[in-house]
């Protein structure tokens, strides 16, 4: 008996191919069609400035580039090239892209550096939306906001290890002239306060190394999420006149020191005016940011209740009070032994107040089942058995007093959380492919920033779609 056969159409033989197609798709590019949809991401400014009309039509989409830098930081490509000939060999990557054609190199290098101000712009909505996420991650950590700057090596000759040696090699020549001259110290001396080939691109210390880098500030919650990025580049020192920005020093670990505390006022002024409905509660960063005026700004003008930075040494400290230490912490009378913190009083009517117990006194069980602090000093300075208490007023000196004890538990354990920073930095620079570029680009550098931050709060958006959270601070799980 045969078979009966069925004539297929030109129809069912197309179906039949784009089913196949379809099924064949890298699971990466099925979970990115279906949860991510770029036009809710892209502004429409940014549509209209690309598609805006110069006399012919654009070849490429605008959400073609996106796909694809999204792609390439993903997959770590470092240079372009690697992006364009995985494109050129890869169907799937191609058609997902939106690309019939791969461009050119230097069609990637012009849409970043011609849409830079528009690339931010997708980085900014995307901080607004992934803010209420993390607020479903954790509204403890989502509520602190911690700053730290960094620096993104530059492809220049100064950062090449022959350059120092030759520096060196000249330092030994100089040295046999004059005997004076020290030769261990001159190779350092004679390298340049920046690069030859661009002049944006600065000596620096960063990670304990010297390098000539651009220098950029990475705010995080403390998730690690990133809320605010920039490059300080002359574009943001144009943009803040008052911003002190000449060299006073020619040690450059020093001259980061100080550019990061000046740094702190025009970009937390910045980050407010882009998202004026955002409010964090605790400010964190390193002793490089310890300023006396910066307390003042940080707990009245952009009202953080906490601000937890240990105390930089070289900037001085205030006068001891009698009977304080120089953490702000009150002594015992008796024998210098620092007080309890006993945390924040914010009695009604009363001003907040920090309350500390006398250092030898514990908590004891009464008679009557409850607990109450006892003292067990055997000379105590006051009649009361629960032990001498002391209140300071945190609103007369900030800096010591900084909404919290400094020598606290709570105090450490904040500041504990700063490492999320250096782990976001971390991914952003090494994981999301920032760092290794072949390229000293003003302009290209800072889209690069923006376009690795992009990448890390679609990821956000991806696990909240997915309900998985564990995919949102690791992008390349996405692959694994």
């Amino acid at each position: 008996m045969h078979k009966k056969l069925v004539q297929m159409s030109l129809l069912d033989t197309y179906q039949s191919i784009e089913e196949r197609l379809e099924n064949d798709k890298p699971e990466l590019f099925k979970l990115l069609d279906e949860h991510l949809a770029w036009a809710e991401i892209i502004p429409s400014t940014f549509y209209s400035a690309f598609y805006k009309r110069y006399g012919r039509k654009r070849k490429y989409e605008l959400e073609s580039f996106m796909r694809a830098l999204f792609l390439q930081r993903v997959f770590h490509y470092v240079d372009d090239t690697q992006l364009l000939n995985t494109l050129r060999f890869s169907y799937e990557m191609r058609n997902f892209c939106g690309f019939d054609t791969v461009p050119d190199p230097s069609k990637i290098t012009r849409f970043k550096q011609d849409f830079c101000v528009h690339i931010k712009d997708v980085f900014q909505r995307l901080v607004d939306l992934t803010e209420p996420i993390c607020h479903e991650m954790d509204k403890a950590l989502a509520d602190m906001l911690i700053l730290d700057t960094t620096g993104i090596e530059s492809y220049v000759a100064e950062n090449n290890p022959k350059y120092l040696h030759s520096k060196q090699q000249q330092a030994k020549y100089i040295s046999k002239v004059d005997p004076s001259y020290d030769a261990s110290l001159g190779g350092a001396a004679l390298m340049p306060a920046f690069a030859s080939s661009n002049q944006a691109v600065k000596q620096q210390y960063i990670n304990g190394h010297f390098c000539y880098a651009q220098k950029a500030v990475v705010m995080a919650n403390g998730l690690g999420i990133v809320r605010y990025l920039e490059l300080l580049d002359e574009d943001f020192k144009r943009s803040h006149p008052d911003m002190p920005i000449e060299k006073r020093s020619s040690i450059p670990a020093i001259d980061k020191e100080i550019g990061d505390s000046i740094a702190l006022k025009p970009v937390l002024l910045d980050f407010r005016a882009t998202h004026p409905d955002f409010h964090f509660n605790t400010f964190t960063a390193d002793s490089a940011f310890d300023k006396y005026d910066h307390y003042t700004f940080l707990m009245k003008e952009c009202l953080f209740s906490k601000v937890v930075i240990p105390l930089n040494k070289r900037r001085g400290l205030p006068a001891n009070d009698i009977g304080f230490n120089e953490n702000g912490t009150p002594l015992c009378p008796d024998d210098g032994t620092p007080f309890k913190s006993h945390g924040r009083a914010n009695d009604a009517n009363r001003s907040p107040r920090l309350k500390f117990l006398c250092p030898k006194a514990k908590r004891t069980k009464k008679p009557d089942g409850r607990f109450s602090w006892i003292s067990q000093c055997e000379n105590p300075c006051t009649s009361s058995p629960y032990g001498r208490c002391i209140y300071v007023h945190p609103n007369k000196n900030l800096r010591l007093y900084p909404g919290l004890s400094r020598e606290s538990d709570e105090f450490s354990k904040i500041y504990n959380r700063r490492c999320t920073v250096e782990r976001s930095i971390n991914t952003l620079k090494d994981t999301l492919g920032l760092q290794g570029r072949k390229t000293s680009n003003v302009l290209t550098t800072k889209a690069d920033l923006f376009l690795a931050g992009i990448v890390q709060l679609l990821c956000v958006l991806l696990a909240h779609k997915m309900h998985d959270f564990s995919i949102a601070r690791r992008p390349r799980k996405l692959i694994a």
